[in-house]
């Protein structure tokens, strides 16, 4: 097996057929389907189904393109290194950030690596640990920053604590409940969340039975906090959030704090990476900065 056949069965899987892949790859279409062709023919299974409209990967296929890109990504993850263990300040870094990590730590962590790295890439994504965990389990990702559901993965990756934290109730403008005092004012209104799992419900519930509530009503689950926001500010439902958001001021501009005299647990927030693969150093500088920047919270 060839690095090549990696390179082109990834391609042909991005871009849906031989001819457009052909073409971002700058080779002739016949010697990529015979590099597709003599892939299927080393590995014993058929990666793609051919129709009139483009090629799409079988179950097999897509269990290979998926571990192809992490080859990919690991390969350049090691040219970087190398450049970067000569002096050379580029290279691509890949995290995985929750909102709290955006709102706490992002903007005390990215101007001084900016300053010490003006031209490394930095690749971005919003999510969850639930959502995110394929990408970091599969080297896609360096690092994540966030909550989990619970502090204890398993042992192909390596968890460290940052700090503990807590929740707020937010609301819309001028709702009837934002003058609420107690969470056993808000037992009867209607709630929009997302979740450190892939239950709402089973973030939410346990902060109502920690003090002999019943379980709220979630009307509206959501998979990032932009929906989440907005579904509040533009209904009558309530919605909880990490306690970094009060600082933003786009959000209180929307929102107001039920201020409430129960403290609401939150998971830590930690920074997670897979143990057997080690960071470059331009990643294990940017994953120090949010490391200093959970010092301060």
């Amino acid at each position: 097996m060839k690095l090549s056949q990696i390179r082109d069965l990834v391609a042909v899987a991005e871009f849906g057929g031989l001819r457009r892949a052909a073409r971002q790859l700058g080779v002739a279409q016949p010697a990529l389907s015979r590099s597709i062709r003599d892939l299927e023919l080393e590995l014993g299974v058929t990666l793609f189904e051919r129709g009139p409209t483009g090629m799409t990967l079988t179950v097999a296929g897509q269990a290979f393109a998926r571990r192809g890109a992490a080859v990919q990504m690991e390969l350049a993850r090691a040219r970087d290194e190398v450049r970067q263990l000569r002096g050379d300040g580029d290279g691509q870094v890949s995290i995985g950030l929750s909102t709290a990590a955006h709102v706490a730590l992002l903007p005390r962590a990215l101007p001084p690596f900016l300053r010490r790295y003006p031209d490394a890439r930095l690749r971005i994504t919003e999510g969850l640990f639930p959502t995110l965990e394929p990408e970091l389990r599969d080297g896609l990702l360096d690092f994540y920053v966030g909550p989990l559901a619970e502090e204890r993965l398993g042992g192909e990756f390596l968890v460290e604590k940052l700090f503990d934290n807590h929740r707020v109730v937010l609301c819309r403008r001028n709702h009837p409940l934002s003058g609420a005092t107690t969470l056993s004012e808000l037992v009867d209104a209607k709630w929009v969340a997302t979740s450190v799992t892939l239950n709402s419900a089973a973030e939410l519930n346990p902060l109502f039975e920690r003090h002999g509530l019943p379980s709220p009503a979630i009307s509206v689950q959501t998979q990032s906090a932009l929906s989440m926001i907005t579904v509040a500010a533009s209904t009558d439902l309530l919605t909880i959030l990490p306690r970094q958001w009060l600082g933003h001021r786009q959000i209180t501009a929307l929102l107001t704090h039920i201020r409430l005299d129960e403290t609401l647990a939150a998971p830590a927030i930690c920074v997670v990476n897979r143990a057997g693969l080690p960071l470059t150093p331009i990643a294990q500088h940017l994953q120090d900065l949010f490391r200093r920047s959970g010092l301060n919270q």
